[in-house]
């Protein structure tokens, strides 16, 4: 996937390549006191979000799989996404497709590589 960002992938409207996968971790915004200006940081660890690009394998999901693991503080363990989670997740591999159709004409990929 860095590979792909790296030649302007998704803003170039072209498609990320088979095999390439991202991982997103979703934290709970809490706000920095201490700091100057009381910024927004990590907090509490929410869910693990994966996608990966197969376009014959997940055909029927825009070329990606997707799949989110929910965290869960007491036991510090991680379950699959259902339809408790939020948003609810059919808990198959188009679990995030609904979501990320918003963002097709970038091969539904909502990230930007960032600038180093």
């Amino acid at each position: 996937m860095i590979s792909a960002y790296e030649t302007g992938i998704p803003a170039n409207g072209k498609p990320v390549p088979d095999g390439a996968k991202m991982a997103k971790i979703h934290w709970e915004p809490k706000q920095n006191t201490a700091a100057p200006g009381s910024p927004t940081v990590a907090g509490a660890l929410k869910n693990v979000d994966f996608m990966v690009k197969d376009s014959k394998r997940f055909a029927d999901s825009g070329g990606w799989g997707f799949v989110v693991f929910e965290y869960d503080a007491a036991s510090n363990t991680y379950r699959r996404g259902d339809m408790n989670s939020n948003p609810p997740q059919g808990n198959d591999a188009k679990c995030g497709f609904a979501c990320h159709t918003s963002a097709k004409s970038r091969d539904y990929v909502f990230t930007e590589y960032s600038k180093r």
